[in-house]
């Protein structure tokens, strides 16, 4: 639960809000990144920010004194810190999320392989089994794939698992505060390294894995490449160094018709899917397109063989 130990005028916060739009038109922010920084550290509606009663009011509850916050604008204009850092949460799915510069942000379309894998899973001939299974999240960051998992399949369990001990101390704090401990344990360890007890068990194996080529990373946006850990973007020469290791690996993993899914980036897909293919251990392979048409997941089942 949040603490508001500090106390602003509406009216200084409103005159604050004002050059703070003034300031990110000049350097392309979008406006709305100035009431997301208010609503995140205050107690302030969406309407009074709309109708401008903001300014009438007395005082406002606030996490953080008014010259913080107009220090945390100075690094989202100066050093471009992405706002959910400075905020320090996000939503993801219905989700409220902690994250840090420890973790990759959740990104609106990685909210897709939740529901591509209710879809897979509801079509699927085993499909009782695999709702009641083991699923794992691959590199979950802040843990988002693992509740977007645990929400869709309530009598499920769910694994979380993270190479950096950082990322996992986030995923833990989502699991608790969304409601899933009973359900969601995290695992620290490179990919499958911690998993040698689940071999042959999992209904299904899901990653958002790091996918850019080593040499696009610094051509990113710098609210990406200055401030989200490269371990979680840089994917090796040509991007896809961990998916290979998530092709090859998997079926060791996962139980017959069990589902592999995977996000990936623009122009990588037709390349998974012959690997796939290619491995002799999945069937039913097929692409995925995000809102924007991009083929963004690929998803398997494996063999039964």
């Amino acid at each position: 639960m949040e603490t508001y130990p500090y106390t602003i005028s509406g009216e200084a916060l409103w005159v604050w809000r004002s050059s703070a739009i003034a300031q990110a038109r000049t350097i392309n922010i979008d406006r709305g990144e100035v009431d997301w920084l208010l609503r995140g550290l205050c107690q302030i509606d969406t309407l009074s920010l709309r109708l401008g009663t903001l300014a009438q009011q007395t005082t406002v509850a606030a996490q953080i004194s008014l010259a913080d916050l107009e220090a945390l604008w100075t690094k989202r204009v100066s050093d471009r810190a992405p706002i959910q850092h400075l905020v320090g949460k996000t939503t993801w799915r219905q989700f409220s999320l902690r994250v840090s510069p420890n973790v990759l942000i959740p990104r609106p379309e990685t909210e897709l392989m939740i529901d591509i894998a209710k879809e897979l899973t509801e079509r699927h001939p085993y499909a009782d089994q695999l709702k009641q299974g083991i699923w794992v999240d691959l590199g979950t960051g802040s843990g988002a794939i693992a509740l977007g998992l645990a929400e869709i399949f309530p009598t499920a369990e769910i694994l979380a698992v993270d190479v950096s001990a950082a990322a996992l101390e986030i995923a833990q704090q989502n699991v608790i505060e969304n409601g899933f401990s009973d359900r969601i344990r995290c695992l620290q360890g490179s990919w499958f390294e911690p998993l040698d007890s689940w071999r042959d068990k999992f209904a299904g194996v899901l990653s958002n894995p790091p996918y850019i080529p080593s040499e696009i990373v610094p051509t990113l946006a710098p609210e990406v490449a200055h401030h989200e850990p490269r371990l979680a973007l840089d994917g090796g020469q040509d991007g896809l160094e961990s998916v290979r290791q998530l092709v090859a690996i998997a079926p060791n993993y996962l139980q017959p018709h069990g589902l592999w899914l995977v996000e990936l980036m623009t122009g990588q897909a037709r390349s998974v899917v012959d690997w796939l293919v290619q491995a002799q251990t999945y069937q039913t392979i097929s692409s995925h397109p995000d809102l924007a048409g991009v083929e963004r997941f690929v998803s398997a089942l494996k063999t039964d063989l």
